[in-house]
């Protein structure tokens, strides 16, 4: 890995000198000023990364802004492909999972997706905070623009942003009727149709639809099933109504719901399994997983937002949500067999989700006083119940007494829920010193109450517990009788201050400074899967995550506001990290053991580099870089043997946390057949990455580069857009997730999940 990390680094250093060649530098959003009739100046970019619209130049905030334009040029189906120009970030899909979203910024996160972990990125769609990543890789349509912000953003978001913030930003449907539809086709026979509208009804009175169908074979195939793998079912679809009674109120009643049908994500096999003479598949989305493949992930929410101009000075707004969801499927067959040595059935409905939330603002806005203050509230329920099956034989008959002569196969169930309210105060004021000097403060008091019910106990001689269906009991009563091994309600409270102060100079009319100082939050919990029998202390739950940040940077215009860039360097003081830990059991009966801790204490320091160079009127260049360095000073894990804390920092790395990465683009546009053509080619890097905290050789993705090329022609009426999209153009092998559980008991359940292999895709879209 050290070898590969020195060659990516020597690429860096050749790509910086190709393009100091070129007389560019480094970039952040995609110029698309005169997208039909050339590149004149970068475009200036409205965000509202502290939740009110401002420059992207004027936002003390490392933020990056991808508008749906931008987006579409370089071919993007979903948020995981920020990841590939976004500095210091990590967006990919779940190990086992199709549609469940692993976020990290600056090495901060959640990679456990289990109910009732919270993650580290906040996820927003239109203001309304999206509390749980099932369902949350979303297909990028009918947007307006996306936002990543990175580094804590416990003020004005609150909780669980203590890595930063994605937020996805629909369409207004404005007062004109107006509509698009757009086919796709691609390889491994994939074809999507997605369309929207916006249709007036009367004078400040307009409602639309939009609705995406996604369709796609798999990348490889369950070989003994015979069904697909690594394939996508999706249908998606959102309603809305908008008011405009007048011009100082605006009001938004909007739905939507998501269907994925694709089949499970079992992974691949990593090492040969030990009791039979079957090699390891070659291809690397194929499986011979017994489990099933039968999957559901539903998703769906409503909310009305309503904004009220009561002054120049003064605005309210009011957003109130409800979102629900629910993951049914046969679960993960861990050993990648027929045989059941280590599956984890799920077999129905193993995971559900629900939330409320009301948030109340008042925008103010003076010549010198700009802000907001406001009140949230949250009430949230998850709760999911699955089997882990240890195949028959595998279950020492010592174990039961009096032993039977049946197979004695072993299941352990684990259930629970976790309710959440959550209530908070904020506030976040710029005051305007001088002409250059402005100063930012904000605050956010947070009080999360959490109700934590946890139910786990092994079923001797079954394959599947009565609560996950089938039930196959292999041995009469009374020997299967349940061993229970967490039986407990408990609750806890967790609060907290978290300020935020920044001050930012003008050097010029171009050219911004800013140094800033930030407090994020995550709350404590409970671990759904915790065994009270071997570590007693799973009962009293875990801690709170505290984040304090510091950070400076700078943004500007350059040459005329033909080159852009912004930089950042940071510093991070992490306090309680919580990491979940699975290792087998010591003592039989066998299984696995699993515990979040709060481990102690890190510090991560880094630098992010963003740019967009106009090079010509028909050329246009994007680059940037991260660079991430995360050390654990103290990290304190149970040893089950002597039955205490142990500190081995100098074992453990961050996880999902390249220590260098980046992206260069360029975008070359002409004219042709009276329209336009762009060609968007662009190259992304990332460096080694641990899977897990424990450095695992056989699942760790070494660094790696992904190359795509999209090309792009748009009509004279902006009617008509036509699109050829290559993604991972040398189809290059990369995990984004793996399991390591490398005992015999297990038949050595080795398995590694990977990213997308090369694809191409042609696409025509209508605009009316």
């Amino acid at each position: 890995m050290n070898q590969d990390r020195s060659a990516l680094l020597r690429a860096l250093l050749a790509g910086s000198a190709i393009w100091a060649g070129l007389g560019a530098a480094p970039a952040l959003a995609q110029a698309e000023a005169g997208d039909v009739a050339g590149f004149t100046e970068a475009e200036d970019i409205v965000v509202t990364a502290r939740r009110r619209e401002e420059s992207l130049k004027d936002v003390p905030i490392s933020v990056t802004a991808f508008s749906a334009n931008a987006l579409d040029l370089q071919g993007a189906p979903d948020i995981t492909a920020l990841q590939r120009s976004t500095p210091n970030l990590t967006l990919q899909v779940s190990r086992g999972t199709n549609s469940t979203l692993t976020a990290f910024i600056r090495g901060i996160g959640q990679q456990d997706p289990l109910w009732g972990f919270e993650p580290g990125v906040g996820l927003y769609v239109d203001d309304v905070y999206v509390a749980r990543p099932q369902g949350a890789v979303l297909d990028i349509f009918d947007i307006e623009r996306i936002e990543v912000l990175r580094g804590p953003q416990g003020t004005l978001y609150g909780r669980n942003t203590i890595g930063g913030a994605v937020k996805y930003v629909t369409k207004r449907l404005g007062d004109e009727f107006s509509g698009k539809i757009r086919g796709e086709v691609g390889t491994y026979g994939e074809y999507n149709l997605i369309g929207s509208v916006a249709v007036p009804l009367a004078d400040g009175i307009s409602v639309g639809a939009a609705v995406a169908w996604y369709n796609r074979d798999g990348f490889g195939k369950n070989r003994f099933t015979g069904a697909e793998t690594n394939n996508k079912d999706v249908l998606s679809g959102r309603l809305s109504l908008e008011l405009t009674p007048s011009d100082a109120i605006f009001i938004r009643l909007a739905a939507d719901r998501t269907e994925d049908k694709s089949n499970t994500n079992h992974g691949h096999r990593e090492v040969r399994e030990p009791n039979s003479n079957t090699a390891v598949l070659p291809g690397r989305y194929d499986t011979l997983a017994g489990l099933g493949d039968a999957n559901e992930v539903v998703t769906q929410g409503l909310s009305l937002t309503g904004e009220w101009q009561v002054s120049k000075a003064l605005t309210l707004k009011s957003i109130t949500a409800w979102r629900d969801g629910h993951s049914g499927g046969t679960g993960i067959d861990f050993d990648g067999t027929p045989a059941p040595y280590l599956d984890v059935a799920a077999n129905g409905t193993v995971y559900k989700d629900r939330q409320f939330s009301q948030e109340f603002q008042a925008l103010i806005e003076t010549d010198r006083l700009q802000g907001v203050i406001g009140v949230y509230y949250l009430d949230a329920r998850a709760s999911g119940a699955f089997d882990t099956i240890l195949g028959r034989g595998l279950v020492p008959e010592a174990v039961l007494v009096p032993a039977p002569s049946a197979a004695t196969a072993l299941s352990q169930l684990t259930s629970g829920s976790v309710d959440t309210r959550s209530f908070a105060i904020f506030g976040d004021v710029n005051f305007d010193i001088s002409d250059r000097l402005k100063i930012s403060a904000g605050a956010r008091w947070t009080r999360d109450k959490k109700e934590g019910v946890v139910f786990k106990a092994n079923y001797f001689g079954t394959i599947g517990s009565p609560l996950i269906k089938p039930y196959v009991p292999a041995l009469p009563a009374p020997f299967n009788v349940p061993q229970i091994l967490t039986d407990y309600t408990n609750e806890r409270t967790f609060s907290e201050f978290t300020p935020r102060v920044s001050l930012t100079w003008e050097a010029s009319d171009a050219v911004n400074l800013y140094a800033a100082y930030g407090r994020g939050f995550k709350s404590g919990g409970f671990d759904m899967r915790g065994d009270a029998t071997a570590t007693p202390d799973t009962k009293n739950g875990y801690d709170a995550e505290i984040v304090d940040s510091y950070e400076i940077g700078l943004k500007g215009d350059f040459l005329d506001g033909r080159f852009r860039m912004n930089a950042a360097l940071f510093y991070t003081d992490y306090q309680g990290q919580q990491v979940t830990t699975q290792v087998p059991k010591v003592t039989p009966p066998p299984g696995v053991v699993s515990f979040v801790d709060n481990v102690g204490s890190s510090r991560i320091y880094g630098a992010e580099i963003e740019a967009t160079a106009i090079l010509s009127r028909n050329l246009s260049a994007n680059f940037s870089f991260g660079y991430t360095n995360a050390k654990f000073n103290e990290f304190l894990v149970y040893d089950l043997v002597t039955g205490k804390y142990v500190d081995v920092a100098d074992q453990r790395s961050f996880q999902n946390t390249p220590e260098f990465n980046g992206s260069v683009s360029l975008n070359w546009q002409a004219d042709l057949a009276g329209g336009r053509v762009a060609v968007v080619p662009s190259l992304s890097f990332r460096s080694d990455v641990h899977l897990f905290e424990i450095p695992i050789p056989s699942i760790d993705q070494d660094g790696y580069a992904l190359a795509d090329l999209s090309v792009t022609w748009t009509s004279p009426d902006t009617r008509w857009r036509l699109g050829a999209h290559g993604r991972n153009l040398f189809d290059v092998a990369y995990r984004t997730g793996g399991y390591n559980f490398p005992s015999n008991q297990f038949a050595q359940s080795v398995i590694g999940f990977y990213g997308p292999p090369r694809t191409f895709r042609l696409s025509a879209e209508y605009r009316f």
